[in-house]
């Protein structure tokens, strides 16, 4: 049997007659960059946000730049965030002129450790970026605690939880703003690219819809230095209408996930889901010690699978820094090397989750068996 990692197609077909109306729509409109359908969208996610605004940008990317400027951050100012994410939150730090300082994550849930985050911050220190990694919020209360005692931005990283809660609040309502992303592989995906800011602050907004479309609100009225990062219209009508399934995606998740952790829970460490948080599970990463044997046997059973992330961003060639060789972090350059991502999308079948997990069951007692 194949597994797929995820299955695009499958979404697409589930919801073909909406998704070919909504294009077909905008290819009779022209409203190609922009226009009423991205900002229904804007209005439409950001309520489900529980934020007043929305701002649609080209990606998730955009979107961090966007906000981390927004925000005022610039040369000679310092952003915490932590090193174990995708690359795109430190890089949109150095898109701003500014400099990246890293906290350690939680071992249990791969998001930034609050007690790792006051010792960080300096007196060059601007705002902090906690990313929600894999869909499962930060722990954002105590983060928020030591920013606000610290007069600082907070910008919630929330390109991989959409639909995540802490606390019965939604991801993107408790920083002053939130990034979005809808690369087509999210729970939440585009035809392409996209992104989006959410904010409560008007200020915010209007910023960022200036800085998005070359810093004007006026054609050829340009107040400020900005960039070509408008959502296309195609991207905003299709993200619309996927956004009305977004729940029904979620839970089926979720339930998935349930069955992962009912059938590899004695084998290997599977996600830590906090009692007060709703984990949207964008990424199902389980941790084994013998990875690279698990990873032949996926490989030899037809399951694809993912490694998110194989080495944390200070490790990274592009972003190595001096202040923070290997041994820096030790709990983000641990996950670093156990985590494994698993199939996991709405479609999936039963059969296709039991066959993932008697592989892993298999190849992990395999590997104690080898190593006892």
């Amino acid at each position: 049997m194949t597994v797929p990692y995820l299955d695009l197609k499958a979404q697409y077909h589930s919801i073909k007659t909406e998704i070919d109306e909504a294009i077909q729509k905008i290819l009779e409109n022209s409203a190609f960059i922009l226009g009423r359908e991205v900002a229904a969208f804007e209005e439409a996610f950001a309520a489900y946000c529980g934020a007043a605004h929305g701002v649609g940008v080209n990606s998730g990317t955009s979107a961090l730049h966007l906000a981390l400027l927004a925000a005022g951050v610039g040369p000679g100012d310092e952003v915490v965030t932590v090193p174990f994410t995708f690359v795109a939150t430190v890089a949109a730090i150095y898109y701003a002129g500014a400099t990246p300082v890293y906290a350690d994550i939680d071992p249990r849930t791969y998001t930034m450790d609050p007690g790792k985050l006051e010792a960080a911050i300096t007196g060059k220190t601007k705002a902090v970026i906690p990313v929600h990694l894999y869909g499962q919020p930060a722990d954002m209360d105590p983060i928020l605690s030591v920013a606000r005692r610290a007069g600082l931005t907070v910008i919630e990283d929330a390109a991989q939880a959409h639909g995540a809660k802490y606390r019965g609040k939604p991801v993107g309502s408790m920083g002053d703003l939130a990034c979005f992303s809808f690369y087509p592989g999210k729970n939440l995906g585009a035809c392409g690219e996209g992104g989006a800011v959410v904010t409560n602050d008007a200020g915010y907004a209007r910023k960022i819809r200036m800085l998005r479309d070359w810093g004007s609100e006026r054609k050829y009225c340009h107040q400020l230095k900005g960039y070509n990062y408008r959502m296309e219209g195609i991207q905003g009508a299709v993200l619309r209408v996927k956004l009305a399934h977004l729940e029904a995606w979620t839970e089926a998740r979720r339930a998935h996930a349930r069955e992962y952790t009912q059938g590899l829970a004695d084998s290997v460490s599977t996600p830590y889901e906090r009692p007060e948080s709703r984990h949207v599970y964008h990424v199902y990463a389980i941790e084994s010690g013998a990875r690279p044997a698990l990873q032949q046997a996926l490989e030899s059973a037809g399951i694809q699978y993912g490694l998110h992330y194989p080495a944390p961003v200070h490790l990274q060639e592009a972003y190595r820094d001096p202040r923070y060789p290997e041994g820096s972090f030790p709990c983000s350059e641990a996950a670093a090397r156990r985590v494994l991502s698993l199939p996991l999308f709405p479609e999936m079948s039963k059969a296709q989750i039991d066959h993932v997990c008697a592989t892993v069951v298999r190849e992990e007692l395999a590997s104690a068996a080898l190593n006892s």
